[in-house]
């Protein structure tokens, strides 16, 4: 779990799609109202706050109230524990890939 110490792992939040496509969308605002991510589904307004329940608790989502609306933000910093654990096999993958390179360069000039 990251250093915030949310009540959900974030990598099982990002594990469901709907999750992923969320994160997406809240990239790509400032701030968007629940029925403007609802209709982006096709579920209804209670499956998709659920989900968003579930970001929340991992940290990812904030969410304040603007009257009777409840607006939801990105909080893209809990995504860097992926991004942390990708890097270390992106290195892994980068050192295996440079070793086949070697080896094939060998081969040719046999």
């Amino acid at each position: 779990m990251s250093d915030n110490n949310p009540s959900r792992d974030v990598f099982d939040a990002i594990a469901d799609p709907t999750r992923r496509r969320l994160i997406q969308l809240l990239s790509e605002v400032d701030e968007v109202p629940l029925h403007e991510l609802t209709v982006q589904f096709d579920m209804g307004r209670t499956a998709v706050s659920k989900h968003l329940t579930i970001l929340k608790e991992a940290g990812l989502v904030t969410d304040r109230k603007v009257g009777r609306e409840t607006r939801f933000r990105l909080n893209a910093n809990p995504l860097k524990e992926i991004q942390d654990w990708v890097s270390y096999y992106r290195k892994f993958w980068m050192t295996n890939m440079f070793r086949l390179q070697q080896l094939l360069e060998e081969e040719e000039e046999e």
